[in-house]
C-alpha cells in the first residue's frame, strides 16, 4: 500500500470518479466461500458483492480457481457454491445478478479437461484461463489453438501480471494476432501489483488490446483499492475506448 501511495502522488488523478456502471458486469472474482483463496465465509462474499453493486455493477460472474494440484474444483462444486451465494444475496435484498464460471489454470491436466469435461464459460463460450507467474508453459499456443478448435473463445486473465513478458511487448501482441482476448485487472492501474505492471497495463490500453475488465477481487482490501482505482485516468480511457465487452454480458 505504501508503494501505491508514493506513486499516486506523482500521478494526476481524476477529480470525478469513473462510473463502473459503464462496465456493468465483472467477469473475474473469487466470491464463492471456502473453495479457493478468495472469500472465506458467506458473509464476506455478500459484503464484497454488495460493495461492487454500490459501485455500479449490475452482474457478477465469479470465477474461482480450478487447479489440478491445489484447488481441485469442479463444475458441480462451483455451481453449488454459486447457488448459496445467490440465495444469500436474495435474502439480503441485493438486486444483482450472480453467476459463476472458473479461472482455469493451464497446467499438465488442462488438456484432459478440454477433452473430457464441460468447462464453465461465460458469454459466447468465453473461457477464462491463467498461466504460471514463474514462466509461460511450452505448449501455451498449442493449447490455445485446441480451445479454439473446440469452439471456446480463450480469455487470458490479467496478462499484465506476467512479468516475464514485460520487456517483450510483442508477446502480448501475439495473443491478439491469435484471437485471444485479454482481461485486465482494475487494480493493476493503481500500482498495487507493481509499477511495471501498471505501466504494461497502460500500454495495452493505449494500443486498444483489452477486451474485458475484471476486479480479481479476493477480499475487502481489493474492494478498497477499487475505490481508489476509479480515479485513475487510464481506467477512464479504457471505459471510453469502446473496446470493453463486459456490458455485452448483461441480459
Amino acid at each position: 500500500m505504501g508503494l501505491f501511495n508514493i506513486f499516486s502522488k506523482k500521478q494526476k488523478r481524476l477529480t470525478t470518479p469513473v462510473d463502473l456502471s459503464i462496465v456493468g458486469c465483472d467477469i473475474h472474482s473469487h466470491f464463492i466461500p471456502g473453495i479457493d483463496d478468495g472469500a472465506k465465509t458467506l458473509e464476506e462474499s455478500v459484503q464484497m458483492v454488495s460493495e461492487l453493486y454500490k459501485l455500479g455493477y449490475k452482474k457478477i460472474i465469479t470465477s474461482p480457481h480450478t487447479m489440478s494440484d491445489y484447488y481441485r474444483n469442479t463444475a458441480e462444486s462451483i455451481l453449488s457454491g454459486s447457488e448459496k451465494v445467490k440465495e444469500a444475496l436474495k435474502e439480503q435484498n441485493i438486486p444483482i445478478e450472480f453467476d459463476a464460471v472458473s479461472e482455469y489454470y493451464l497446467d499438465y491436466d488442462f488438456e484432459r479437461k478440454l477433452d473430457e469435461e464441460k468447462l464453465l464459460t461465460f458469454g459466447n463460450k468465453h473461457l477464462l484461463f491463467e498461466i504460471s507467474y514463474m514462466n509461460p508453459p511450452d505448449n501455451l499456443f498449442h493449447v490455445i489453438f485446441k480451445m479454439q478448435l473446440l469452439g471456446y473463445k480463450p480469455v487470458l486473465a490479467h496478462p499484465e501480471r506476467y512479468n516475464f513478458w514485460h520487456k517483450d511487448f510483442e508477446k502480448y501482441e501475439a495473443f491478439i494476432d491469435k484471437g485471444v482476448l485479454l482481461q485486465l485487472n482494475i487494480n493493476s492501474l493503481t500500482g498495487y501489483y507493481s509499477l511495471d505492471t501498471k505501466k504494461i497495463a497502460e500500454q495495452m490500453i493505449d494500443k486498444n488490446m483489452i477486451s474485458f475488465l475484471g476486479t480479481d477481487c479476493h477480499h475487502m482490501g481489493h474492494i478498497n483499492l477499487i475505490k481508489e482505482a476509479i480515479y485513475e485516468p487510464y481506467l477512464q480511457k479504457l471505459t471510453e475506448s469502446g473496446m470493453l465487452q463486459n456490458k455485452n454480458l448483461l441480459r
